[in-house]
């Protein structure tokens, strides 16, 4: 699977409340969250994010509360792919667990600029940051994780099981 976009750079410690904050957590559609997605820190971004988009960011990212809306938020909001030096792991089994895909590199997280774009090839771990000629590598991601992200998620990646075994 390869992801092209254009980067939206964050810093450290992004958490959940920056990402969706708690105000919204009464919402259930994913449509009405991704509308509010980092309202408070970048008001403007539910705006100007385009499909496929990419987030790349510093340690930590996703850090606080355990909730899903965060990322499913991301995801619907157009994110293709958050690149980070490192998750909080609640984050990263969530970001999984509805299709949303991730990989750490420090290399990259220092490199990349705000509207820098990027190509990445998720089962390799290649990293291509455009224009520039630089490429970075990541650890891959699993062949079961990049299965729940080809299936949508957990849920429909259980379904789709659940239909083929019988």
């Amino acid at each position: 699977m390869k992801i092209k976009g254009k980067i939206w750079k964050f810093g450290d410690d992004v958490d959940t409340d920056l990402i969706i904050p708690a105000r919204y957590l009464n919402v259930s559609d994913a449509r009405e969250l991704a509308q509010n997605c980092f309202t408070d820190l970048r008001p403007d971004f539910v705006t100007e994010v385009s499909e496929g988009d990419i987030i790349v960011a510093g340690r930590n990212f996703g850090c606080g509360s355990s909730r899903e809306h965060a990322p499913l938020a991301l995801k619907t909001a157009g994110i293709g792919l958050i690149i980070a030096e490192s998750f909080a792991r609640i984050f990263y089994r969530n970001s999984f667990n509805i299709g949303l895909p991730l990989i750490e590199s420090k290399e990259a997280a220092e490199s990349f600029s705000e509207g820098d774009e990027a190509a990445v090839d998720l089962a390799t771990g290649r990293i291509e940051q455009i224009g520039n000629g630089k490429f970075f590598t990541a650890k891959p991601i699993p062949a079961f994780m990049e299965e729940l992200i080809n299936s949508g998620g957990l849920v429909d990646y259980t379904k789709k099981t659940k239909l083929k075994n019988g």
